[in-house]
């Protein structure tokens, strides 16, 4: 089928010919002609980078009335990035388009700036859910004559604690209207949006539902916490062409990465809560430019950053939701490009890792951390493969080729060859001279089934060295994603915080955190334990925002019940006799403690 096929208008097909869209992708295909023609709500399950933008533009575009200038619909995604991304698709699928105005609303930006770009007018409107709903209560924002209504990456925005807002925007709109629901992944809450929101749906899935992307290899690689880095570098190496982001836990974990790759010559940098808006916003351009070849990020710093042709998504831990990783993976893989999801996994992980098997559909290949011969001889014949290819410009460099042959005239071409070869790979032979083996040996033989003594030695000297720290780092560990409470932060003085609302009122560590994450000025704030029991619950953050934190919750109400936040100078455990709750009851999460890395020197690289 081919776009010409689906009886758009004309200057919708005028667009797309000019942006080069030829044939529909599978979600396009099944999307469009079914809003198109039976103009019913849709849920539908394709993984992030499949095209699902124009599978739910297009038909808006097609229906809407671009002469009114009242706002006819609205399209909620989870973060600012990907809503100004699906502005700029969505007014390039109406660039010739008389009258189209697209208005983004999203937290962190002037609402009076909004605020004035809504006066003006204008059809369609994408945001971040806080901030609509913000505009929605100030009566900036008006619903009531809304024809389409759009949640795109519907499960991102549940797992960052969106569901009030979500439901109180639902609640807002006219019930005659087309709503449309996307996301990659359909966990237990999507289907109750669904129930509660959407009437005579159907629902549609590209691949398999809940399963990771076709095209993507899952890899994992074993070693000791703390070779980790030794090993994530040792990759970056043998993959010299690589374009990926490495995932780590935490802020600090990834500011931590990311500075001793680029201290390492990578050409690698960092994307984290820390940074300011005009931080992130230019490294996520070098990134999607190509100008930065490695990006180390948490999950939440990448909600939002879509770039296509990545080589490489790479573990630096594995999640604690299969989901993320559902998500993480899909990444990479995307329009027919094959990708590679690598998994850094320590001794104790084997276990989540075959959960993640069973969830995706897919079997993870083991592979071995390559030696330093292998890298050394990988990246030599890639440079003399680079250097026979090489366009040379005679006209450019001719002035200078006669005294370079006088100075090399008393060199054979052998010893030109080795002196060449010498001065671009002495550093790195040096360095990866004597290089340990970095592998877990399994049952005493490696993975091509041969005997390394000598390898099973050092892993038996490793594993008695590293014994406590690899106990300490999988008692930490973590099951709400994004936060952890590492060694660093056990130094600063947490302060404990009581909420009167718990399980039974449906709370749990990630709408916990969410529900912080709406304040922007709390974004960066550390949070240590996280305790779930069934009436109420306990939380730690930082001493030093823990008033600005009492203060953002006591303005707030959660499942229409009054939020009530306080300080509590006791840190024991909940027992049967308190208020009638019993430990049985109680679920407890302490976020991952902080891996250290192995010092390791090595020559600063040239930037790639």
């Amino acid at each position: 089928m081919k776009f010409e096929q689906l009886g758009l208008k004309p200057a919708i097909q005028q667009a797309l010919d000019k942006m080069g869209f030829i044939e529909p992708t599978p979600i396009q295909e099944q999307a469009i002609p079914y809003l198109l023609d039976q103009r019913k709500d849709l849920v539908a399950n394709a993984q992030t980078g499949t095209g699902k933008t124009a599978a739910f533009g297009l038909p808006i575009l097609e229906q809407i009335d671009s002469k009114s200038n009242e706002i006819q619909a609205l399209i909620l995604s989870p973060t600012r990035e990907l809503a100004l991304q699906i502005a700029k698709d969505i007014e390039n699928f109406s660039s010739f388009m008389e009258g189209l105005k697209v208005i983004p609303v999203y937290g962190g930006a002037s609402i009076e700036t909004q605020i004035n770009a809504l006066k003006r007018g204008g059809q369609i409107v994408v945001g971040t859910p806080g901030r609509m709903l913000d505009l929605i209560k100030r009566r900036r924002l008006k619903v009531d004559l809304i024809q389409f209504l759009v949640l795109d990456e519907a499960d991102e925005m549940l797992s960052m604690g969106f569901k009030e807002e979500l439901d109180e925007i639902l609640s807002n709109t006219p019930k005659e209207k087309q709503t449309m629901l996307f996301s990659a992944t359909m966990p237990r809450g999507i289907a109750q949006i669904a129930k509660n929101y959407m009437s005579d749906y159907r629902e549609i899935t590209v691949g398999t539902k809940n399963s990771g992307a076709k095209n993507v290899e899952h890899i994992y690689y074993q070693v000791a916490a703390r070779d980790k880095y030794a090993a994530l570098k040792r990759l970056a190496d043998i993959h010299s062409d690589i374009y990926g982001i490495v995932f780590c836990r935490t802020r600090m974990e990834t500011k931590e990465v990311a500075d001793k790759l680029m201290a390492d010559g990578y050409n690698a940098d960092a994307l984290h809560g820390d940074l300011s808006q005009d931080q992130r916003d230019k490294v996520m351009a070098r990134f999607r430019n190509k100008n930065l070849q490695i990006l180390v990020a948490t999950d939440v710093a990448a909600r939002g950053l879509d770039v296509d042709k990545l080589t490489h998504v790479i573990n630096y831990n594995l999640p604690d939701d299969n989901e993320v990783y559902i998500h993480r993976s899909g990444r990479t893989g995307r329009a027919g490009e094959k990708g590679i999801s690598i998994s850094l996994i320590h001794s104790r992980e084997k276990g989540k890792l075959r959960d993640m098997e069973r969830k995706i559909g897919k079997d993870f290949e083991r592979r071995l951390v390559p030696g330093g011969a292998e890298i050394c001889n990988v990246r030599l014949f890639n440079l003399i493969e680079n250097v026979k290819n090489i366009e040379v410009n005679t006209s450019q460099i001719g002035q200078f080729l006669p005294e370079i042959y006088t100075k090399l005239e008393h060199l054979s071409r052998e010893e030109l060859i080795q002196h060449f070869v010498s001065y671009e790979f002495n550093a790195f032979l040096k360095y990866y001279k004597n290089a340990p083996d970095l592998n877990i040996a399994q049952s005493g033989k490696d993975e091509r089934g041969s005997r390394n003594t000598e390898g099973r030695g050092r892993e038996r000297d490793r594993r008695g060295r590293d014994r406590g720290e690899d106990r300490r780092s999988n008692r930490d560990e973590r099951s709400a994603d994004g936060y952890q409470k590492n060694k660093r932060a056990k130094k600063m003085n947490m302060a404990r915080l009581h909420i009167n609302v718990g399980s039974k009122d449906k709370l749990n560590p990630g709408r916990l955190m969410g529900m912080i994450n709406e304040n922007p000025k709390l974004s960066a704030v550390e949070i240590g334990d996280i305790e779930i029991l069934k009436k109420f619950s306990f939380f730690e953050v930082d001493q030093a925002k823990a008033q600005e934190v009492l203060e953002h919750f006591n303005q707030k109400d959660f499942q229409g019940a009054e939020l009530k936040v306080e300080l509590t100078k006791s840190k024991s455990r909940p027992s049967e006799s308190r208020s009638g709750e019993s430990k049985s009851g109680e679920r407890k999460y302490t976020p991952r403690g902080e891996n250290k890395f192995r010092k390791e020197s090595k020559p600063r690289r040239s930037k790639r």
